[in-house]
């Protein structure tokens, strides 16, 4: 009988579960979608039972996939900085999950930087200061939430990101792993342990903190008795690892100067950086990638907020397409976007540009404009986007990146793909196995319980699909990059503030 791992991917709209057999291949495979609620403007929530019960259905329908075979492990990874705090007890959730992307705490932030702690949170963590990282959306909760702060102080509370709510349900083990610590803006990412200066800053019990743990060790078994995953019973959960960390691992970037994008509801580029972490001078931040056998990988990153979101604002709230297929079809249509530029600032801009009150515009209407042309400039936002953060990226690392893997689900379409080879000059590989995430949380479970023997013969298992080339002439792609760059001047700052 085969050996599988179940990686559970908890996404931002939605919960899936992969069964990976041992070469890599999904053998069985389940994903449910859950509400995002928006209580005001810039606030996004989600319900934690929500998140919890579709993972739980997700993965008993993937392992009924499988009907036979040991589960030799499981891996977990998450949409990252999105907050839960709930009871110690009882396991109710205070209040409901702060997404990363909620603004609420914009404000906060700007009193942080205004305390002059800009420096000392980027030496110690590796982030910026803003509403996007966990710790602004802990300390809102207890500020806001009558009782909780008293309840926290009396250790009755727990913190965690999903995937340590998620491991905690499953296990009991309250903890976090390295590479969703270091997006709290609470983690030294040089010493590994929650830095005791900035909780008191923030104003953050330490006794609500989960226990930091590498990415590829067991954390816990498997309680017995969960409704759906009775077959689970006493599986070790072995492998952990924030969603853009996981894909980094699962696109085999192993070396440092290989980097990876995901067009995801945002767009998250990483590099390697190898064993020391690299100070961003143009706006990334850093983070530890993982830790593996004891040794700790740093990457930089940066982040779009709104990549594949553009597509489904264009399908849902525009209607201008009725999937998000569509999209690619109507582009095609027309051989550039006419002048139209899109500026999907909707929740601000995030790297090199950290600009929380930016807000979305089109810029470049004509009266011959029409919706193809919109659509192209949709998908061209999200690959000027990416540029800028390349660029970033190849000034802060003093390296050069020879070639981006890509994933997530804007990666299926070809001409986003083309455009972003066009606007980079280098090539760009898309897996034949699109589901990297995914497996970068089986393939740290997996190494944790031996499925795999080490990260050379993971590295056997990752095949490209297709490699995009630069066609585009030069000299036209950089006068439309250029033209991207004045019009983000002119969605800057518009809120005023």
């Amino acid at each position: 009988m085969d050996d599988y791992i179940l990686a559970l991917d908890q996404g931002t709209t939605s919960s899936r579960a992969i069964v990976f057999d041992r070469h890599g291949h999904i053998a069985g495979m389940a994903q449910h979608t859950f509400p995002q609620y928006y209580p005001q403007q810039g606030w996004v929530e989600h319900d934690p039972w929500e998140i919890w019960q579709t993972q739980r259905q997700a993965a008993a329908e993937a392992l009924e996939r499988v009907p036979e075979g040991r589960i030799a492990g499981i891996g977990v990874t998450n949409q990252r900085e999105t907050t839960i705090l709930w009871d110690k007890t009882t396991g109710e959730p205070v209040y409901n999950a702060i997404v990363w992307q909620c603004r609420r705490t914009a404000e906060l932030c700007e009193e942080l930087k205004r305390q002059g702690l800009t420096e000392q949170v980027q030496s110690t963590t590796g982030l910026l200061i803003d509403a996007y990282f966990s710790a602004t959306k802990i300390r809102w909760i207890l500020d806001e939430i009558p009782g909780v702060r008293q309840r926290a102080e009396r250790g009755e509370i727990l913190f965690g990101t999903v995937e340590t709510w998620l491991i905690w349900l499953l296990t009991g083990a309250h903890v976090t792993d390295y590479s969703n610590a270091s997006r709290t803006m609470l983690f030294d990412i040089h010493r590994l342990c929650w830095d005791e200066e900035l909780c008191r800053q923030l104003e953050i019990p330490r006794c609500i903190l989960p226990q930091p743990v590498g990415n590829s060790q067991v954390y816990g078994r498997v309680k017995p008795g969960i409704p759906g995953l009775e077959r689970l019973a006493g599986v070790p959960v072995c492998g952990a690892a924030g969603d853009q960390q996981a894909a980094l691992f699962g696109q085999t970037c192993f070396e440092a100067g290989q980097a990876k994008n995901t067009y995801g509801t945002g767009c998250f580029t990483l590099m390697n950086v190898g064993s020391a972490p690299v100070r961003s001078r143009a706006g990334l931040v850093s983070s530890v990638a993982w830790q593996v056998n004891g040794e700790t990988t740093y990457a930089l990153e940066g982040s779009v907020f709104n990549g594949g979101s553009t597509i489904q604002w264009l399908r849902d709230e525009l209607q201008l397409v009725p999937s998000a297929p569509e999209c690619d079809r109507l582009a095609e249509t027309v051989p550039d976007s006419g002048g139209v530029v899109v500026v999907p600032a909707f929740t601000g801009l995030g790297a090199p540009y950290w600009d929380m009150y930016a807000r979305g515009a089109i810029l470049g209407l004509t009266r011959g404009s029409n919706r193809a042309h919109i659509a192209r400039a949709v998908l061209e936002s999200i690959a000027y986007q990416v540029t800028d953060l390349m660029m970033a990226m190849r000034q802060d690392a003093g390296c050069d990146i020879t070639a981006l893997r890509v994933d997530g689900g804007a990666s299926v379409s070809d001409l986003l793909l083309q455009i972003q080879a066009d606007l980079l000059r280098i090539p760009v590989d898309r897996p034949a196995m699109v589901e990297t995430t995914a497996f970068g949380a089986a393939a740290l479970a997996g190494l944790s319980c031996g499925l795999w023997r080490d990260m050379e013969e993971l590295k056997t298992l990752r095949r490209s699909e297709r490699i995009f080339w630069a066609r585009r002439v030069q000299a036209d792609c950089d006068q439309d990059y250029r033209l991207w760059k004045r019009a983000v001047e002119r969605a800057a700052q518009w809120i005023e503030h």
